[in-house]
């Protein structure tokens, strides 16, 4: 295993999720990938949360530790030569409030981040829920999505899908020249609610297309709301396409 690149907390996760049609999903799948569906039904989420304590190569960068993210990422899957199941996640479209930390990402791991002017608002507790937002604005249009939950956060049952939306620990993003970089994440299993309630609000065509703003449109078939916990975030590494 690499020394991590990256070490932050991911807190105060927001994840909804939408069936979506595999034929939208196909062409942004990497080499080496196919989808992962959920039940036989492809799906993409729409995830905010908090970075905290960020640190790139063991160093805090002063402005740039705290900081909100949303990304509309898919699933897929990946089986090595030893015969390991990696099941992972795909961004469309990753959002943060800073042009450094988009930079950064674009170059190390030609990861898809805008940056945006982002706000949050957060009012959680793990005993008894609460609520979470998180608004942004590209040009002229403002997007917000919010959830809702109450009682007490718990682990999410093993064949469940919130353990599968929420249990991914790597990544794959397709590169410059066609090939495939694969990254790993480190984290313990979170604690997690249902949403009793959540929507996302705001035209997101001018960020994710007119396919996946049509997606989007619609109620978010699940919701789920994870604590979040420290993680650390490798180095990437090219894969076989084969």
């Amino acid at each position: 295993m690499s020394r991590p690149f990256l070490r932050a907390r991911w807190e105060s996760l927001l994840l909804l999720n939408y069936e979506c049609p595999e034929e939208l999903l196909v062409p942004l799948v990497p080499t080496g990938t196919t989808l992962d569906p959920w039940e036989g039904v492809p799906l993409v989420s729409l995830v905010g949360f908090m970075f905290r304590e960020t640190r790139v190569l063991g160093v805090g960068v002063p402005g740039h530790r705290t900081f909100e993210e949303v990304n509309l990422r898919f699933y897929v899957r990946r089986e090595t030569p030893e015969g390991e199941l990696r099941r992972a996640v795909v961004f469309v479209r990753e959002l943060v409030p800073r042009r450094v930390i988009a930079g950064v990402a674009r170059v190390v791991y030609n990861e898809p981040y805008l940056a945006v002017p982002m706000e949050h608002r957060v009012s959680l507790d793990p005993a008894a829920g609460g609520s979470v937002e998180y608004s942004w604005r590209r040009r002229e249009t403002s997007f917000a999505m919010r959830g809702r939950v109450q009682g007490p956060a718990s682990a999410s049952a093993p064949g469940s899908e919130a353990e599968f939306i929420t249990e991914h620990y790597w990544g794959y993003t397709r590169q410059r020249d066609g090939g495939t970089l694969e990254y790993q994440v480190e984290h313990p299993r979170w604690r997690v609610w249902t949403a009793d309630s959540a929507e996302f609000s705001g035209d997101s065509s001018a960020l994710y297309g007119a396919e996946f703003a049509e997606v989007l449109r619609s109620p978010p078939r699940s919701a789920f709301v994870a604590l979040g916990s420290a993680v650390a975030v490798h180095h990437g590494k090219k894969i076989d396409s084969v």
